[in-house]
């Protein structure tokens, strides 16, 4: 019997960018940002075949690169056989639909192709209402004569082609009061994540249980921090935008010292405003949380622009201002001369453990309030004790033998007040 393999169908793309005087830097195209657009594309699942940056002092206003290079795009998409064009920088919804009629092939901006990744990765119910809602954000301004032209398919599957994945045939062609509706919508529900994980929240503040977000540059590891940190397990690929689900476990530094630690969705140059907007239900976990750990590729050569990419979106994000460890990553393949060192600075390899337990030292100085895990044997006519430990303290377990006996973890203060009845530990010796 013959099988009969399906042929998947592998999206061909020319990569273009402009470099413009008038642009601001960060939304500029350069040989970094397109190589970057590059991985996205392998990401998503096409390939590359051709490259063109184009220097002039400001955009075209038609067709964002002028007419002798739209040109030239076309001629290099038709000798390479590509079906797609996808620009490194933002593109109106009339350049878009310009340059798709001019070149004769589908053209999408970067913020697309970002979307359409997030689209495939999404795997939550918190993180599809997220991606459908940048999605819907994005498209409201591009219904009027965008879609008309391009291939329409109703799909939200990983084989299909780059730029199709999502809100299917039937929601693009509804008119803005729809798309408009499905967005309220959308927002509600994420408010009510967001609900959900404030009294999450509440929980944990009441219990004292301090929280550790770990941000970074997508591709830095930190997801593999995250497994080296608690042993989760979560999935950890060599690949852009790996991770778009909040993981959060437990750590425990010491026997006083137990800490939640989040993992979140990695930063990227030119990410989406309307794509930050949408994840703020999981990424406002980085404004509450008691530390951020900034994970940073040393071995990446742009490692100073990804920080900074990091530090922008912080700040956006209103979390400037929580106390920070920057973990510079991937020391077993740092190329330098000497390791980035200070007082907030650790470098560590998630990958073959170095430096870890230095950084879990750094963390229990900055959370660890002065608490101590304590035994007492509390006589019975000193029984109000137990009541003010309760209040002042997190009390373990209590026993009642000959004395009562009291497991409680305590501030200097409380301890002061029960000192005369602390006893050893039982050891844990048969």
């Amino acid at each position: 019997m013959i099988e009969h393999k399906t042929k998947e169908t592998i999206n061909r793309a020319v990569l273009v960018g402009l470099n413009a005087g008038n642009l601001k830097e960060e939304w500029n195209a350069s040989d970094a940002t397109m190589e970057e657009l590059a991985a996205l594309l392998e990401t998503a699942g096409g390939i590359c075949v051709g490259v063109v940056l184009q220097n002039r002092q400001s955009p075209d206003p038609r067709t964002f690169i002028g007419e002798g290079k739209v040109s030239e795009v076309k001629e290099l998409a038709m000798a390479q056989e590509a079906d797609l064009v996808i620009f490194d920088n933002d593109l109106s919804p009339s350049q878009i639909r310009v340059l798709t009629e001019e070149i004769g092939v589908q053209v999408m901006d970067r913020s697309a192709l970002i979307l359409d990744i997030f689209a495939q990765r999404a795997k939550t119910r918190e993180g599809r209402l997220q991606v459908e809602l940048a999605q819907y954000q994005y498209l409201l301004p591009r219904l009027t004569g965008m879609w008309g032209h391009l291939v329409r398919q109703t799909a939200s599957g990983g084989k299909s082609p780059i730029g199709t994945r999502g809100p299917g045939e039937t929601q693009l062609e509804t008119d803005r009061r729809h798309i408009r509706r499905k967005i309220a919508k959308l927002k509600e529900e994420l408010e009510e994540v967001r609900r959900v994980r404030g009294v999450q929240r509440e929980r944990r503040m009441k219990n004292e249980v301090p929280v550790v977000a770990i941000v970074g540059y997508t591709n830095a590891g930190k997801s593999t921090l995250l497994n080296a940190l608690t042993g989760a397990g979560i999935p950890a690929n060599n690949r852009l935008f790996d991770t778009l689900d909040t993981t959060t476990r437990t750590l425990e530094i010491s026997d006083t010292c137990t800490v939640l630690i989040s993992d979140t969705v990695g930063f990227i140059r030119k990410l989406p405003h309307h794509l930050v907007d949408a994840f703020k239900a999981t990424l406002e976990e980085l404004t509450f949380a008691d530390l951020l750990l900034h994970v940073i590729d040393a071995s990446n050569p742009e490692w100073k622009e990804q920080a900074e990419v990091v530090d922008r979106l912080v700040i956006e994000l209103g979390a400037e201002k929580t106390d920070r460890i920057e973990v510079f990553n991937k020391a077993d393949i740092f190329v330098g001369d000497i390791y980035p060192h200070g007082e907030s600075i650790v470098s560590i390899s998630a990958k073959t453990g170095e430096g870890i337990e230095k950084l879990v030292a750094m963390i229990g100085q900055r959370l660890d309030n002065g608490y101590h895990k304590v035994f007492l044997h509390i006589p019975y006519d000193n029984a109000s004790l137990v009541d003010m430990l309760y209040r002042e303290a997190k009390v373990e377990s209590v026993a009642y033998s000959e004395s009562i006996e009291v497991v409680a973890v305590c501030t200097e203060k409380v301890l002061g007040q029960v000192a005369s009845y602390r006893v050893e530990p039982p050891s844990t010796l048969s």
